[in-house]
């Protein structure tokens, strides 16, 4: 469910219509409901603890959408932060996200960022190599800290909604093998610097089948098994993120209370353990749109028709990156019969393309468009590619409306280069 809805003829977020902040703001925008927002980690956490996973641990991902605003209406209602970067950390802190609800993630991590991270005081830090053991040891050590650790685990499970963002096969960057984890957490336990906690598994995004996160979960399930048989501590089992989000043409993803049920049934049994969930996309994607007006229409003497707007891949990058499909919906409907038009923007690419032949409602020069399902991986992947401004960003509240990332200036952008003194 999402909280955008004609009211009186026109699409709204909440209480606001969308038009009233394009009028405002401008366009392209980015416009999130923070209801949908709340009402979808409230629902993921009670089916968790209605399953019997008791005080689970979520850490929405933020690298889907990774506005302050949106991440502190999370907070408020107890969402944890998991975090890929030192930028992450910040965001997510400035947020009001508790440290000890923070786990960092990634593969790229650096002595100053695990600094950061061990100085902060964050829940776990997520291990994905060898070498990434060795260093986060260093750095505890030298800071006289010892870091609470857990061995992400790569489980060769096939997974995701596309090939980029599919992470548990082998041959992806994450995380180690099975056997190389019994390893690295038998090595980490005897290590001065770190302290393992637990193993943490991802096999990818946009996962709208629950037959192979069960799959992986078996596996993680004999692991924690194996490790404790061993005499090891295990106490802590991160299980990722990866439930998918409707996308409207796309499989329905299970509901949170089946995936709750899952993961119950495959874990019955498991003693003293507490469980921890990286969610991103299914909580951020359908509770933002990115509102765009049309320029012109060209239709062609032989008949394709394009429907240029002034939002373009640099303002929402998935249809370009990943051949993803958005909804597209005019704020205000215009009667007549469909029409087929290809939705592109104005970089100078091909690849500028939101979709091709797709029947719409009867839209003219002037007119707002809403891509719906752009709450996740849409304002995060922006870019300024072109000279283009970065797109401003818009928090929804009952009736009420703040702009909480505004739209820059030429000068501001300008403002972030210097020239080189032999060009004076």
């Amino acid at each position: 469910m999402n909280h955008f809805e004609l009211q009186e003829g026109e699409l709204a977020c909440e209480g606001v219509q969308l038009a009233k902040i394009a009028e405002a703001v401008g366009t392209p925008v980015y416009v999130y409901s923070s209801a949908t927002l709340q009402r979808h980690f409230t629902v993921l956490r009670e089916a968790l603890v209605g399953a019997g996973l008791k005080d689970p641990l979520i850490a929405f991902a933020v690298k889907a959408n990774s506005n302050v605003a949106v991440l502190r209406t999370l907070a408020q209602v107890g969402a944890g932060a998991d975090v890929v970067s030192a930028g992450e950390i910040h965001r997510a802190l400035a947020a009001g996200v508790p440290p000890d609800r923070i786990v960092f993630s990634g593969v790229g991590k650096t002595q100053e960022e695990i600094a950061l991270a061990l100085e902060a005081g964050v829940c776990e830090i997520n291990l994905e190599s060898e070498p990434e053991l060795k260093l986060v040891d260093a750095v505890a050590q030298r800071l006289g800290k010892r870091a609470t650790v857990a061995i992400r685990v790569n489980p060769d499970v096939e997974a995701g909604g596309h090939a980029k963002i599919s992470t548990g096969k082998a041959e992806n960057k994450f995380g180690v093998s099975m056997a190389e984890a019994e390893r690295l957490y038998a090595k980490a336990s005897n290590m001065a610097g770190v302290r393992p906690v637990g193993v943490a598994c991802h096999i990818g995004s946009q996962i709208t089948d629950l037959a192979p996160l069960e799959a992986a979960f078996r596996k993680m399930r004999a692991l924690v098994e194996r490790l404790r048989g061993e005499g090891l501590s295990v106490d802590r089992l991160d299980l990722g993120g990866g439930l998918g989000a409707p996308y409207f043409n796309q499989p329905t993803p299970p509901e949170p209370r089946e995936y709750a049920k899952m993961i119950a049934r495959v874990m019955a049994g498991l003693p003293d353990i507490q469980f921890a969930f990286e969610p991103g996309r299914m909580i951020a994607a359908n509770a933002g749109v990115l509102v765009s007006r049309v320029l012109h229409v060209n239709a062609r003497p032989e008949g394709r028709k394009f429907l240029v707007l002034d939002a373009a891949m640099n303002d929402l990058l998935r249809p370009a990156m990943y051949d993803a499909y958005h909804d597209i919906r005019p704020v205000k409907p215009r009667p007549g019969e469909p029409v087929t038009y290809d939705v592109v923007g104005p970089i100078c690419e091909t690849g500028d393309t939101f979709t091709r032949d797709r029947a719409l409602a009867p839209i003219a020069a002037g007119d707002l468009v809403a891509f719906m399902t752009a709450g996740a991986y849409g304002a995060a992947m922006s870019s300024e590619y072109n000279s283009r401004l970065l797109v401003p960003e818009v928090l929804v509240k009952g009736d009420r409306y703040a702009v909480v990332r505004p739209r820059p200036s030429y000068d501001d952008m300008l403002a972030r280069e210097q020239n080189a003194p032999w060009l004076a």
